[in-house]
């Protein structure tokens, strides 16, 4: 897993689009209290439910690994 120069950008930008994808669905809301580990693990899980993303294996599910699949979603975003 090679890291992006901008990841730590398209990580953000991965919350905020992931978050507004879950709003337009109604199925996301979440509170001020909630970490962003939890809020990438809800979006990850959310995108690989719809077929938005292909989902790793199991066991190789970590924080670090989410975040680098939902900055190469964000990258392909408009």
């Amino acid at each position: 897993m090679k890291k992006l120069k901008n990841e730590a950008e398209l990580v953000k930008k991965a919350l905020i689009e992931g978050e507004k994808y879950g709003r337009e669905r109604g199925v996301v809301e979440f509170e001020p209290t909630d970490s962003a580990a939890d809020k990438l693990l809800y979006i990850y899980r959310l995108l690989v439910h719809d077929k938005k993303l292909t989902p790793l294996p199991e066991d190789q599910v970590s924080a670090k690994a989410i975040k680098h699949r939902l900055a190469l979603w964000a990258a392909k975003l408009p």
